[in-house]
């Protein structure tokens, strides 16, 4: 073998030796999980507030999103998850009633947490994020202004079956109770934005006392005011939305939405993947007394967009 020959070998196995030395160490990290309820934008943040605390906290991140929103595809995620070998996995539960059992499987072979939407029976060690009762009532608060005079409202969301759409209905109707504002209907669409839409066209032509629409759900307050502008009945009914998503933000700025209630779903991201590394480690001193690490909410009207959406950039730096 020549010397340029023998050259190439060394150098080959040079970088074979350390280059399977750096993939070995980064592979013996450990490797936790955030499972999403839907494709919604909202997760775009929590994904960024996941990557850094994993990054932070010296370990792999595994961020899943499932495609249609349902119970079923969440728990073929989670199937995939434990056969990779996670120590531990946030998730928000799409329907925390009936995928109580997997998630108590999740929770024997892995630390379990639940985000953004509870599910308490699950043996989960903690939530991690918004108070979701507080937060309908900061909706409902902000309906109220926009209709003084009272009026009928219909909500709008995937799916009733999610603790946050339940509870964010229950802290709205807290707020309404004892006035001349009371929600008439519930919509829901199961995450497809197509019918989001429609089901608020179908309220629009069919129920002429509705006076309010809320979304509860990022996606839908889009969904509303497009429904909305298309019918020609800007300045005629009242809009109250959730999150961030930039046509909810604009509607908000330009006046068509009375507010938007804004979460901080960076700080569930970061929050759910640095505890599931300390635990992993054997350090539950994070873990809240009570099982919820609350995060809180807040109203989001025309005057205050600008300075939230400078907030939102260098979060996303």
């Amino acid at each position: 073998m020549g010397e340029r020959a023998r050259l190439l070998v060394f150098l080959g196995a040079f970088l074979a030796f350390f280059g399977c030395g750096r993939g070995g160490e980064k592979s013996r990290l450990p490797l936790v999980a955030l499972v999403t309820n839907s494709p919604s934008d909202f997760w775009s943040l929590a994904k960024r507030g996941a990557e850094d605390a994993a990054r932070e906290g010296g370990g792999r991140l595994e961020f899943r999103i499932p495609e249609t929103g349902t119970a079923e595809q969440q728990q073929s995620i989670l199937e995939n998850l434990l056969a990779l070998g996670v120590s531990g996995v946030a998730i928000s539960p799409a329907n925390p009633a009936h995928q109580g059992p997997m998630l108590k499987r999740v929770g024997e072979r892995a630390t379990l947490l639940c985000t953004d939407s509870d599910a308490p029976d699950s043996g989960r060690l903690a939530y991690v994020g918004t108070d979701n009762v507080a937060a309908g009532r900061l909706a409902g608060e902000a309906m109220k202004a926009a209709l003084p005079g009272g009026g009928d409202i219909v909500l709008f969301v995937g799916t009733m079956e999610a603790a946050n759409a339940r509870e964010r209905r229950q802290g709205i109707e807290e707020v309404f109770a004892g006035t001349t504002l009371r929600v008439v209907d519930v919509r829901t669409d199961g995450t497809d934005r197509a019918l989001a839409r429609s089901n608020v066209e179908n309220v629009l032509a069919s129920s002429p006392n509705v006076r309010g629409l809320i979304g509860l759900w990022s996606y839908n307050g889009p969904q509303i005011l497009a429904a909305v502008r298309a019918a020609g009945r800007l300045g005629t009914i009242a809009m109250v939305a959730f999150d961030e998503e930039p046509d909810t933000l604009r509607g908000v700025q330009e006046g068509h939405l009375a507010a938007t209630i804004v979460q901080q779903p960076y700080r569930f991201g970061f929050e759910s993947v640095k505890l599931l590394l300390a635990i992993g480690r054997g350090d539950r001193s994070g873990l809240p007394a009570n099982g919820r690490l609350e995060i809180p909410a807040r109203t989001i009207r025309a005057h205050e967009v600008a300075a939230f959406e400078s907030e939102m950039k260098e979060l996303r730096r």
